[in-house]
């Protein structure tokens, strides 16, 4: 199987094509990493410039999506540390969590001046979810290049609890924990408005609600929230900015009684759901999953090539995904 010399992605993933020299067109068109650090400096300082304009005006400065993964955690850190930002933190519950997960978001709280809120729906309607998203249909082609089916809707529910909040609370600010590879670097700092919103509601919100119906509008945006123009946030993920490097981030959350689990697969700090997410997608598409994240994360420099193949070569848990399994019923 053909694999890009410069990168890990192989001739499965959708819309790939290699050159006399077999590299992928992805790192053909990736700018040079000193195009990259040039940007970055410049999405930094705008968001420098709107903490400036919108510090202090409301009880929260920014909303949090924290997971308990390190790349949240570490976001935590540097929103306080660097920006200096009153922060109000919530957490998806999607009921698989890992144990290791929920001590280390308990223990991180215990540590730093972050309020928090759990958001956690019923047992039932996020077993309806997970079996519904396993269908190879479920979203677009592009949809299923950066994610599995499985986290694309779990991540649309965190995504869009945080516009829901933000908005009805008058929070200026949403900030993701997603590192460079998930999130590319035109969604660092964002501008929302209802029409952008709505559009990109439309597209994850019917999938789901064609299948499942009302169980999955509480998540999601409502009328009354689009009518509040005035109050739709900037959407920031700051590690699309930042200088990322794993080391420093596990030894960052460390300090706050964070601690690397050993109960989840390779790709993931806290949910045990991931490793079946992971073995539905490369069943049904040939490819891992976090073959998009971990290519980019090799073309930034946060990793080599090497070390990217073997993070992605890491076995999912068998274990892990007949324990999922058996918890869903399918078992």
């Amino acid at each position: 199987m053909q694999t890009c010399k410069k990168c890990v992605l192989n001739e499965r993933f959708i819309g790939i094509r290699f050159d006399d020299e077999g590299i992928c067109n992805f790192c053909r068109s990736a700018k040079s990493l000193d195009q990259q650090h040039s940007i970055r400096g410049k999405y930094e300082a705008r968001f420098q410039k709107l903490i400036e304009q919108n510090k202090g005006k409301g009880s929260y400065d920014a909303l949090v999506a924290y997971s308990g993964g390190k790349d949240s955690t570490y976001t935590l850190h540097l929103l306080q540390e660097r920006y200096d930002l009153r922060l109000l933190a919530y957490s998806f519950d999607n009921w698989f969590q890992s144990d290791r997960a929920r001590r280390n978001i308990r223990a991180v709280l215990s540590n730093i001046n972050v309020d928090h809120l759990t958001v956690m729906p019923s047992f039932e309607s996020m077993k309806k979810i997970v079996l519904a998203s396993m269908s190879e249909d479920m979203y677009s082609a592009k949809a299923m290049t950066r994610a599995s089916s499985i986290c694309t809707s779990c991540i649309s529910l965190i995504r869009f609890i945080g516009f829901r909040l933000t908005i009805e609370q008058e929070i200026p600010f949403l900030i993701f924990g997603m590192s460079p590879g998930q999130a590319p670097m035109a969604t660092a700092v964002v501008k929302t408005n209802p029409q952008m919103i709505r559009t990109m509601q439309e597209s994850l919100l019917r999938p789901l609600s064609d299948r499942l119906g009302d169980i999955i509008k509480p998540f999601f945006l409502e009328q009354r929230h689009f009518d509040k123009v005035e109050h739709f946030p900037y959407s920031i993920n700051p590690l699309a900015f930042a200088d990322y490097d794993e080391e420093v981030i596990y030894e960052t959350a460390g300090k706050y009684g964070w601690k690397k689990p050993d109960d989840t697969d390779a790709n993931s700090t806290n949910c045990l759901l991931n490793a079946l997410a992971n073995q539905v997608h490369l069943d049904q598409f040939g490819v891992n999953p976090y073959a998009y994240e971990i290519a980019e994360l090799v073309r930034i420099g946060c990793m080599t090539r090497e070390e990217g193949l073997a993070r992605l070569a890491e076995p999912f848990p068998a274990e892990q995904i007949v324990a999922v399994k058996k918890q869903l019923g399918i078992g």
